[in-house]
This record gives C-alpha cells, structure tokens and sequence, in this order.
C-alpha cells in the first residue's frame, strides 16, 4: 500500500445539525427492565518545559527492558505552562510524556520480564510494546484531539517520529510504559486476573489548560496479563473503536477519545464470529485517551486478594486525582465516592440510552471509575426500534441486550459496592447500601429527563410517562427507526401532525402512521405542547434539534468503512 499522500483526518461535523454527513446514522432505544420495577417502554501552550524526573525503559531488540538512568529534570507535572493561546507544537521534540504520576503513588510489579503470569501485589506492570515486523501506514487522525488535548499541531501526524509513537515502535523520553492490573466480572461470573491484555500506557500528558489525559495504544503487543491472546487488534476492530469513541464524543456521551489509527501488514488471525472460521487479518494500533483508566474491576481484583492496604491507596490516589469534591481527609470519603460513581453510572446509561447505544460487554472490568464509555468491542446503535436488540453475536443469552443496561449497571455497582466492603465500618456499609439502592430512582429520572425533552415537553405534567411509553410501543409494533423517529419529530411541524399530513421526506413518522393509534398518540401529544409555557413551535423545533441526532454510527456504516478500509481504501475511516 502506498504511503498516504495526504494528511488522513477525522473532524466529525455536528451529529446533530444539519450539515451533509456521509453516512447517515440513526439511534435505536432501549426499555427500563421489570428487574428495576419500572415500565418495559419507559426504561427505557504547550507545556514551556518538557523532560521527565527518572528512568527510561527502552525495548532491546528481544523486546526485553533495560533501565536507563536520565539526567534529572523538572517534570512536566512541576512546571508553569504557557498561557492557553500559546501555538500548538509543531514537531514531538518537546513534546513529553511522564509516568512518574502513577507510579510516584502506585506499586509496580518487581518482575520487570515481559511473559504471562499471575500478578500480585501491584497496580502496574512495566512492560513494552511491541514494534510490528512490517511497515506501519497511518490511517487517520482526530484533529481536535490533537489540537485540543494533546497541544499538538496536525502537521506532526505527517511526521515519522509520530508514527513511530502512534504505532508503539518509540518510547517518548520520561514515559515508562505500564499494563494495568485488574479482575472483573465476565457475563456475570468472576474471571479473576484479566488486565491489559493488549494494551500500553504510554504516559500522562499535561496540557495547556492544566489537565491530564492518560495515552493508550490497544493493539500494541503482549503484556503480563494477555492469558492466551496474542497481543494484537485487528484493522475491523480498530476501525470501529476509532470512529465510535469519536462519534459519541460529539453525541454529547462521556467517553475515551481516539487520536489515531495505524494499521500494519502484519498476519493477525482471528475467529470473528466464534464459529472455527480463523481468518487472517492486519493489525492495526489505536492511540487512545482519557482521564483515567482505571475501572470497577481495579478495586475488585485486590480486595479478592486481600491486598487491603493497596485497595485503599488505590482509592485515595483515585479520589484526590479525579473526584474533587471528595475530602481526602473525611472518614466516610469513599462513601461519597461511591455515591458519586452510582450517579454519574446512572447518568451515562441513561445517555446510552437516549441514543440507542448498546456497549455490547458490559463486564466491571469495561466499567469506568469515572463513568466514561471505554473499551468499545461488539457495540451497536439500533437501527429499528426492538429493546431486546444485542450487538454481540457471542452473547447467547442476551445479557447485554440493550433493554438490560440499566440492570447491568446496578449488577456492576452491587460488585463495586462488595469491593469497597472490607475497608468500611458497618455504619458506612449501611448508607453505601442505601445509596445503591436508590439507582433504579437516580436512572428513572435521568432517562425520564432526557426523553421529555427528545419530545420536547417543558414542565411537569401528569401523563408524561404515558405519552414516552405510548410513542415507544408504536415504534416497536412498527419497527420503526429510533433516531429518525425523534429527530423528524422535531422538524415537523404542530400543523402537520394535526393534519395528520406527513411528507414523504419524514418517512420514519410516516411509518409509525400507519398504525391505528398512531391519531390517539398525536392528540395526546398536541394536547401536551399546548401545555408548555411561553414557548412557540419554531422554538420547541429548535429546542428538539439539539437532543435528537441526525446521525449516529449505524452498524451498516461502520461495516462499510471497515471494508473499504481492508482494500486499502480509508475515505470512510477519515
């Protein structure tokens, strides 16, 4: 494959406006569950100075680490940073990275050779990517992640020492690349030891505005904890983790972002869709970013070991790094800090929900701390209307049907809660239960919050719940198209609907008018607008447009652009 001759960029308009867009993509919905007691339809600058304090590690050719002893400087966390309108750096060679924020704090694994085994006692394994054998070609690049996050300008993507970093090939002065150490609950049943498998993190950048963005490579070789894998990602995968975390980024939906997408010449073989059909496919490396990685599954694993001491260092580093309004300094801090967790848990599937999304592995160890969407695998938007829709072909038994995530959410929070455990007192036991148990409330009310305003109800009124459930059962009776079902609603006119009058060009609405109480719902509905205060039909039109997507990353779309992008052909990538 040829080297690209221009600059691969992924700069995702508004998925919200009505700017051309290519691929449309429309969001499915999901139910609240009987589990939950609540009705099945309505569940429904750059830095000024940039060297590291410390030790580098670099790959020897095996792949073994050698430690080097650098010159000491101040860190990128010590210093004063330029002033927000500073220019982007144009080049990576004061550009840093530094580790030392973690493991300052946070036990490293003593045994510094890289091979699987059970690990114990630490947050961190030290262990290196693994440079692919073939040439690495990049895919596409976030312009606003590198402008906006990581300070840099987007011509240093055309460079080779960004490649280099991007494919895990250098290692950027001061970073000493870690593998996480965590357990989890798989389909409900403890799995033990899991970690990162494939996955490197490469070092925390600080950037002009002061804050700090973990950097990821997934797909970037073996570590301590890659069990029987191999290390890698594939191009498919990769493909859809790159466009997803980015798309749901401008959704509005709490998330990692995806700076990068490289792909290699390099033989992976997969069994796709676990049938005994082992295919060969290219590794491919995403760069990623986010505030924290660290998951439900972090806590879980040492308090399965007993590793108590470490479990609460771990809280309190978690605590003063991401959750400011807890006192590090309050006795019942980590029940605060489990409060905050339940809430913003019922926040984001809520969110999910209001878009249509399904994560597809809601497993702790996929659970974010920081209630941010990571770890996308087998994901989907719905397309026709159908709570029980699941994106993952492996998911026999439905688990993680969308209709299920908010009980998925209370399974996690339950094993959360059971970690926390063993460091609270029996007074902190019994609020932290009280706090989970008001979730199915917390969940209810944001996903009620959110879809009167989809329909663009304002107030508080009697019927509300009646009118979201009524809508939802015709769309289900008709299969009709999730996003493009509410975001007609909001261009169409009060006229128009009362006339009964849909255009052609509304053609999920006229779907859904073809059942035969489709006129009882759109009187109903008339009847509830007229109800809201001070407010215009141009005004609720435009109120709706801002809540109800055009476009959402339809599985359709996504299956495109992989493959085109396994002919070489990215333009639906970038």
């Amino acid at each position: 494959m040829p080297p690209c001759a221009r600059l691969p960029v992924t700069n995702f308009s508004s998925a919200y406006s009505d700017g051309k867009m290519t691929p449309r993509i429309g969001f499915p919905f999901c139910c609240l569950s009987r589990r939950l007691q609540i009705p099945r339809l309505l569940l429904v600058c750059v830095t000024c100075h940039a060297t590291a304090i410390g030790a580098l590690w670099q790959p020897g050719l095996e792949g073994n680490a050698r430690l080097l002893q650098l010159l000491s400087n101040r860190s990128n966390q010590e210093q004063g940073y330029c002033e927000a309108e500073a220019r982007l750096a144009s080049s990576l060679d004061f550009w840093t990275l530094s580790s030392e924020n973690l493991i300052a704090v946070l036990p490293v694994d003593p045994v510094k050779e890289n091979y699987v085994r059970k690990v114990k006692n630490c947050v961190f394994s030290i262990a290196f990517p693994t440079p692919f054998k073939s040439r690495v070609h990049l895919v596409a690049v976030s312009k606003e992640v590198l402008e906006d996050i990581l300070d840099l300008d987007l011509s240093v993507s055309e460079t080779d020492d960004f490649i280099q970093l991007v494919s895990g090939k250098k290692i950027v002065f001061g970073s000493i690349p870690l593998a996480h150490r965590y357990g989890g609950h798989q389909f409900g049943i403890w799995a033990d030891q899991l970690g990162d498998g494939r996955a490197h993190l490469i070092g925390i950048y600080m950037n002009r505005l002061g804050e700090k963005w973990e950097l990821q490579l997934k797909g970037s070789g073996k570590t301590p904890y890659s069990r029987n894998g191999d290390g890698r990602a594939v191009l498919r995968s990769s493909v859809r983790e790159f466009l997803c975390s980015e798309a749901m980024y401008y959704l509005g939906i709490p998330t990692s972002r995806a700076a990068s997408l490289v792909v290699s010449d390099d033989e992976v073989w997969r069994d796709q869709f676990y049938n005994g059909n082992i295919v060969k496919e290219r590794g491919a490396v995403v760069l990623r970013v986010a505030k924290s990685w660290f998951r439900i599954g972090s806590l879980e694993i040492l308090t399965h070991y007993g590793e108590l001491d470490l479990l609460r260092t771990l809280l309190d580093f978690i605590i003063q790094e991401h959750f400011p309004s807890v006192d590090i300094k309050e006795p019942n801090r980590y029940v605060e800090f489990f409060s905050i967790v339940v809430s913003e848990t019922a926040q984001l599937i809520a969110l999910w929900m209001s878009v249509g999304f399904a994560h597809g592995v809601c497993n702790t160890d996929n659970f974010s701390l920081l209630s941010i969407t990571i770890d996308y695998g087998p994901f989907g938007f719905m397309e026709a209307y159908n709570p029980d829709f699941v994106p993952n072909t492996s998911d026999d038994e439905r688990r993680y049907k969308i209709g299920n995530q908010a009980n998925i959410g209370m399974f996690n929070l339950n094993k959360l809660l059971q970690a926390l455990n063993p460091i609270l007192d029996p007074r902190q036991k019994q609020l932290a239960t009280q706090i989970l148990e008001g979730y199915p409330v917390l969940y209810y009310t944001r996903f009620r919050e959110l879809f009167k305003a989809k329909l663009g109800l304002l107030g508080e009124r009697k019927g509300d719940d009646d009118l979201i459930a009524f809508l939802l059962h015709l769309m289900e009776n008709t299969e009709a198209d999730f996003t493009m079902t509410f975001r007609q609603l909001s261009e169409i006119t009060q006229s128009q609907l009362q006339e009964l009058n849909i255009p052609q060009q509304f053609w999920a609405l006229k779907m859904i008018s073809k059942h035969e109480l489709f006129p009882a719902w759109v009187s109903q509905y008339l009847l509830r607008l007229k109800s809201n205060m001070n407010d215009s039909d141009i005004e609720r039109r435009k109120r709706m447009m801002t809540i109800n997507p055009r476009y959402v990353l339809k599985n359709w779309m996504a299956e495109s652009a992989v493959q085109k992008a396994e002919r070489n052909d990215f333009s639906e990538v970038r």
